[in-house]
């Protein structure tokens, strides 16, 4: 490449980047300022929300519509039912789906979206709570509101002003109400698995317990039992190691397919398993999350936890079944 098309090139690359950061800019000073402006009415919101025996249901038109539907799907996720309406099609029937137990949350840039009008309509007839997230102060979804939130005038990234900044404030915003009301809630991780079921979030939270072999699925063996047992035991679960335990069934140590390596040569089988294992064992409670048992399996270098709870036996979870689920 010539010398003349480095530097044309270079020039594009420079060029880009500042219109990229340019972008950033606004978007941050936007966040900003949303960050300086929240007072007592969002924690109202809040409270109102709380205080809800139906749903939330939010709306918006063009960008901010996917806005809305987006906070719509984070609030449902975090706790707080939720469902978008469209505005086009609630005009059309899909008002039925807003009940006088329910509050509605409108998000529009200049609030005198059109689009808007019949909910704002039905919202006043039934005495529905609205709540506006709105950039221009004086506007008629502002005056109809119950709550109004008026984002900071800040100047939209793009040279055309197409939504931008503003959109970025709505997102923020909506992420800022979902976590508020989790908060609120005192929804946790396990109440986040419940809705998330799937994929690579739902797989993160799945706990031990539901992945732990129990029963005679165990690999185990007395404290009083020869080698020639452990090996057998250890053939037949195809887990790699053997637990060995007292008549009270409690956990006294480990015997792993390295622990025969280490002792091949010394007449193994006819030695009692309590010369052979690894005593006070590494364990994981049936309560901890998958997750903790990966990270806890890559650090010690091992495939197999036995789980204990208060020094009770519980099962044994081994790498594949983490490999299956999809988390290791």
């Amino acid at each position: 490449m010539s010398a003349k098309k480095v530097s044309n090139l270079k020039a594009k690359q420079n060029s880009d980047i500042l219109a990229a950061r340019y972008v950033i800019e606004r978007e941050i000073e936007g966040l900003k300022a949303l960050f300086d402006s929240l007072d007592g009415d969002f924690s109202k919101a809040v409270d109102l929300i709380i205080s809800l025996d139906g749903r939330l249901v939010l709306s918006g038109m063009g960008k901010s519509g996917h806005i809305a539907r987006k906070v719509a799907s984070t609030l449902a996720s975090t706790g707080t039912p939720a469902l978008f309406v469209h505005p086009g099609e609630a005009s059309h029937g899909d008002l039925g789906m807003v009940t006088t137990k329910d509050a509605v949350v409108l998000f529009s840039n200049s609030g005198e979206t059109k689009e808007l009008s019949d909910i704002i309509s039905y919202c006043r007839r039934f005495s529905i709570p609205m709540i506006a997230v709105v950039r221009k102060k004086t506007s008629t979804l502002v005056n109809s509101a119950d709550i109004a939130f008026i984002l900071p005038d800040i100047e939209e990234a793009s040279p055309t002003g197409a939504p931008t900044t503003s959109t970025t404030m709505m997102l923020a915003w909506g992420d800022a109400l979902a976590i508020a009301l989790l908060k609120r809630r005192g929804f946790g991780k396990d109440d986040f698995h419940v809705f998330h079921p799937g994929g690579k979030l739902g797989s993160g939270l799945v706990k031990v317990e539901q992945l732990m072999k129990t029963g005679k699925k165990m690999p185990l063996v007395m404290e009083n039992a020869f080698m020639s047992e452990a090996i057998i035991e250890m053939s037949a679960k195809s887990l790699g190691c053997t637990g060995v335990v007292n008549k009270s069934g409690r956990l006294l140590g480990v015997i792993t397919d390295g622990d025969l390596r280490r002792n091949m040569g010394k007449n193994l089988i006819n030695l009692k398993v309590l010369d052979v294992m690894t005593k006070n064992p590494l364990t994981i409670s049936s309560g901890s999350l998958a997750v903790e048992a990966v990270n806890l399996m890559n650090k010690k270098s091992i495939t197999s936890l036995f789980v204990v709870d208060k020094n009770k036996l519980m099962g044994i979870i081994h790498i594949h079944d983490l490999l299956r689920l999809g988390v290791a």
